[in-house]
């Protein structure tokens, strides 16, 4: 392990984030900025490092890194009407390559509203989004297969922003629960923790967990997509 080795989130870490809410201004966050990067940034730092440590461990083939995988404090407002410049949140990604433009991930939100994790193929393009709705229909059972480790965890599809009508090319499918499957734009699942999941090593736990049971998933969505990304790369040379 590290030589600061993980030991959960501060105890003032959900307050910070909710007092941010509040104090939305440049002034009040460089006047608390210690707090952030104590109870906050770093022991994301070291949770990312050791659960780097621990996936290479288990060779699982997932990194993170505190460069790459995580989300800043500070809001990309240029193209939003909500112009608060921070987030109440913080977050990362692990992927097979510890950046978050990968497809394939595992992510973790800390907020004091709803923290959670989730897993899964996020924002894929059209046509990865498509091969693999083809490849549930055509290998449900194989699918099905390799989602139980999540769902025996608690673990959700996220119905945000689901779309309404059946995607073009399988309306023949009948199915309700294909049908709601194949209407995701994202195949993603998740699972909210509570705040006591902050203290010691118990998030990273969760988060090795997940990584394990997640695999079976990662590796059907990687068998779909993988080919469909080297053809697009190869016409695009």
């Amino acid at each position: 392990m590290s030589e600061a080795a993980y030991s959960g989130f501060g105890e003032k870490a959900l307050p910070f984030l909710k007092a941010l809410g509040f104090h939305q201004n440049r002034e009040w966050f460089h006047e608390n900025k210690d707090l952030f990067e104590t109870h906050l940034n770093e022991p994301r730092g070291r949770l990312i490092d050791d659960l780097a440590i621990r996936l290479a461990e288990m060779n699982i083939p997932l990194t993170c890194n505190r460069k790459t995988s995580t989300f800043r404090i500070n809001r990309d407002v240029r193209f939003t009407k909500e112009k608060h410049p921070y987030n109440t949140h913080v977050s990362a990604v692990i992927t097979r390559s510890g950046t978050k433009k990968d497809q394939g991930l595992l992510y973790f939100h800390v907020s004091p509203d709803e923290s959670f994790l989730s897993v899964g193929f996020y924002s894929m393009e059209s046509d990865e989004l498509r091969a693999f709705r083809e490849a549930i229909v055509a290998r449900k059972d194989q699918f099905d297969a390799a989602l139980k480790p999540l769902t025996d965890l608690g673990f959700v599809f996220d119905q945000d922003n689901s779309l309404k009508r059946t995607p073009r090319g399988f309306e023949h499918v009948t199915e309700p629960a294909v049908v709601d499957l194949l209407r995701l734009r994202h195949l993603t699942l998740s699972r909210p923790f509570t705040a006591d999941r902050l203290e010691g090593t118990a998030l990273l736990d969760d988060l090795l967990e997940l990584a394990r049971a997640a695999q079976p998933f990662l590796s059907f969505g990687w068998r779909v997509i993988d080919p469909v990304r080297a053809a697009r790369d190869d016409s695009n040379r």
